[in-house]
């Protein structure tokens, strides 16, 4: 869970960059063909890939690398192209929409086998697009327009962002909430399906996506940025002026480009942000001078804290005319050094400005009560035992499941790389009055926190695990494994590489002699309303030997 998503991030790498039709064009793609980068498994780039083969069909991708084409893009970097989005693969699956909140399509004919791949569109379009970038047997376009919509999805009455179609934060307004959901969905099941290696029974049905409360206005942090215009900055004697202020752009990445586009407003973050970006950008444009080179913006939501009770740097509060009662409540941090405050549920936590935590508030009572649930309540099919007495919280960042499941636990054990974000859980459990010795929380790699819990009792212990985007590593794995406790609630920011933990967890654990781990349950999470970004909660038990 350790992605914050950022609404200003654009596409995934790419695998070649594109060239334009020049002179040098053959010179460059020859040169070009020679630093194909390796696509990096579980990523977005990966995903695309599976899905473009599984379009093409083998057949036509075997052809291709065997006459060593797959590289040679049928058409031209600043070519318009129709295509139509694709629903089916050529082996009968369903195509909804990509990882990244893009959509797929094949060239018609007389074009070799060639995928198009195009942002703000929905399976069934017919679209005309704009190539910019090529890669393996498929092209990069910018939508130009759109021939034939998709009445059934498509509402563009539903869009409340005057930047949706050119930002590269949100994909998915045009779609109804339940849509979304669904689009979702997805991508988990087609994440266990490509990268847990798992036989289908292994696998429950992908249960339906639990929904955020809000939809919109619910982004807690948004770090806008620019680059400084030509003549922003100074000399050594402090006599080079700005140019052209009217060239600065502050704001977020455009789609599919590596410039910056001016924002006003973000209609997904919440309001006392959205009333500190205004005062914030003007304080930049008229203060441009002082900048040697651009800066990424930071501004992030919170409750307001006691001068008496601060922790760390003091505050840097903007203040703002806030419109309604929710936003006079809260304040806008600018200083990464300041301390956040924010409530989930009745518990309260603190944590730099600049550190992670989540940026949807109003999903975490759901997503801490929904674990809380999986662990506390097995299914009735299971052999009922006594509640676990005993918590491992691993990658436990600011001691989010830690300190809101402290109730029903007897000891709590959590393990954090960041020493900073250590400090922070300690502190928390200060402030939600945990007494003392209960939590215990340790800064080092995940597969060290059982050094530290050898006297947990595994058949009473539950263990969290809420890596960062790459997973978690073999090293922890083989620990986890060797532990061996009673229940794994794996929370995730990244389905494939959940899938693929998962699935290591299962196929090892029932290799060896005594039981092994089932997948119980999983359950996407829509901490990201309008984005394609979804998160993922699987339950796995250990079976009786």
């Amino acid at each position: 869970m350790a992605s914050d998503n950022e609404i200003e991030g654009g596409p995934g790498p790419s695998t070649s960059t594109a060239v334009e039709s020049t002179g040098k064009k053959d010179k460059a793609n020859k040169k070009r063909k020679k630093k194909h980068a390796e696509i990096e498994p579980y990523s977005s780039d990966d995903v695309l890939w599976r899905d473009v083969t599984a379009l093409l069909g083998a057949e036509a991708t075997s052809e291709a690398a065997s006459k060593g084409t797959e590289w040679d893009a049928p058409i031209e970097w600043g070519a318009e192209v129709e295509v139509e989005m694709s629903e089916l693969a050529s082996n009968g699956k369903f195509f909804s929409m990509l990882l990244t909140g893009e959509c797929i399509g094949k060239l018609s004919e007389p074009h070799p086998p060639w995928v198009i791949v195009v942002p703000f569109v929905l399976p069934g379009e017919k679209v005309k697009a704009k190539i910019h970038r090529h890669s393996k047997l498929h092209s990069f376009g910018s939508l130009i327009e759109i021939l034939e919509p998709n009445t059934s999805l498509r509402d563009t009455t539903r869009v409340k962002c005057q930047y949706f179609g050119k930002c590269a934060g949100c994909q998915y307004q045009m779609l109804s909430y339940d849509h979304q959901l669904d689009v979702k969905r997805r991508v988990v099941v087609k994440a266990f399906q490509n990268f847990s290696n798992l036989a289908e029974g292994l696998v429950p049905e992908v249960l339906p996506a639990i929904a955020s409360p809000m939809q919109y206005n619910y982004r807690t942090k948004i770090t806008p940025h620019f680059d400084a215009p030509t003549g922003s900055r100074n000399d050594r004697k402090g006599k080079k002026k700005l140019k052209d202020v009217k060239e600065l752009r502050i704001g977020f990445n455009e789609h599919g480009r590596r410039s910056v586009m001016d924002i006003e407003e973000c209609p997904i973050a919440t309001p006392v942000l959205n009333e500190a970006l205004g005062p914030i950008i003007s304080n930049v444009r008229r203060n441009i001078h002082t900048y040697k080179r651009g800066a990424t913006l930071l501004l992030r939501d919170s409750l307001p804290i006691p001068a008496n009770t601060a922790n760390g740097a003091e505050n840097t509060e903007v203040a703002v005319d806030a419109p309604t009662a929710e936003a006079q409540t809260h304040i806008c941090v600018t200083d990464h050094k300041a301390t956040i405050r924010e409530a989930v549920g009745p518990m309260l936590f603190e944590y730099p400005a600049g550190s992670f935590f989540q940026n949807n508030n109003s999903v975490l009572v759901p997503l801490t009560s929904y674990v809380r649930e999986a662990i506390l309540n097995p299914p009735s099919s299971l052999p009922q035992t006594s509640p676990p007495t005993h918590l491992v919280d691993t990658y436990c960042g600011s001691g989010l499941f830690s300190i809101t499941l402290s109730p029903h636990f007897e000891k709590i054990a959590g393990v954090e790389i960041s020493e900073d974000s250590i400090r922070s859980a300690k502190h928390n459990a200060e402030l939600n009055s945990i007494p003392e010795g209960k939590c215990l929380f340790f800064a080092g790699k995940a597969e060290a926190i059982f050094d530290s819990v050898k006297d947990f009792p595994p058949d009473q212990t539950v263990v969290v695990i809420d890596p960062p985007r790459k997973g978690c590593d073999e090293k922890f794995i083989e620990q986890l494994l060797t532990f061996r406790p009673k229940t794994l609630v794996y929370v995730s920011c990244n389905v494939h590489t959940q899938a693929r933990d998962v699935g290591m967890i299962v196929e090892r654990s029932n290799a060896g002699v005594g039981g092994g781990y089932m997948v119980e349950s999983v359950r996407p999470f829509d901490l990201f309303p309008q984005t394609a970004h979804v998160e993922s909660v699987a339950v796995l038990r250990l079976r009786e030997e």
